[in-house]
């Protein structure tokens, strides 16, 4: 019997930077740790935004005991990384962001603006000025 599919798990807005990268000490290069941005938004939750348990499940769309898994997996992975002097990579995971949907009529792309208190003018894959809000996909966003 093959495992239950993954749920897409709501991250507010990417993380500002794309890793760490320690320094100091012997500076060949003692490897990587991925961490899913599922596992940084319950680490931002949880621990920079202090929220219990049930709050940031509840801003992320999951349940508790789901919330639970992914922060224990990610304070591994931070420890780890800590205490065996890896780099840190933020990426991937089955998320979406919480931010509005546009569409490009000139290239047919769809993108997201992450920066809520910014107005998007242009599409960033060709610079066209013809875009609209993509109401369809704002409202799947919002699973």
């Amino acid at each position: 019997m093959s495992p239950r599919p993954v749920r897409s798990r709501k991250v507010s807005n990417p993380p500002v930077i794309s890793g760490f990268r320690p320094y100091g000490g012997n500076r060949k290069e003692k490897g990587q740790v991925f961490i899913q941005y599922e596992e940084y938004e319950a680490i931002r939750l949880c621990d920079y935004e202090q929220m219990k348990h049930h709050e940031a499940a509840s801003a992320m769309g999951v349940s508790r005991p789901t919330l639970t898994r992914i922060y224990a997996r990610a304070r591994q992975k931070i420890s780890g990384a800590f205490v065996e002097g890896k780099q840190i990579i933020i990426e991937g995971g089955k998320v979406h962001f919480d931010s509005e949907w546009y569409a490009c009529s000139s290239c047919g792309c769809h993108f997201n603006h992450p920066e809520k208190h910014e107005v998007i003018h242009t599409c960033p894959l060709c610079g066209s000025k013809h875009i609209s809000r993509n109401i369809e996909l704002n409202e799947n966003s919002n699973l």
